[in-house]
């Protein structure tokens, strides 16, 4: 059984910053990409940040130069660091991996900007 859990989501105020960490358990043989996505209230999910086996990267324009995406194959974890938030970003954060050629999700952390 494969699970995804993250971690790292909470309150912080327009201008700070925040580390949101997903974690892959259980038996795995390899991980491909993987990926952030949000969902804002009213708002389809959409894609934030993806990160290749081979450390391919990509960003949506809206959080380019803010966001940094990284993975630690190691410990079978990724990141997004987030930086210069905005209410704006508000939302909940899901990770999501390709693992062992199948789609996982995690459940989300809520991640709310606002003074």
């Amino acid at each position: 059984q494969v699970q995804l859990v993250e971690s790292g989501g909470g309150l912080v105020q327009p201008g700070g910053s925040l580390r949101l960490s997903c974690a892959a358990s259980g038996s795995i043989y390899r991980i491909n990409a993987m990926k952030w996505y949000r969902q804002a209230p009213g708002k389809e999910r959409e894609l934030v940040a993806s990160i290749s086996s081979g450390d391919r990267i990509n960003y949506a324009d809206s959080v380019k130069g803010r966001f940094t995406i990284s993975r630690d194959n190691a410990k079978n974890t990724m990141y997004l660091q987030m930086n210069s938030l905005k209410p704006e970003d508000t939302a909940v954060y899901y990770c999501y991996a390709n693992i062992n050629l199948y789609d996982y999700w995690g459940q989300g952390t809520q991640v709310t900007v606002s003074s």
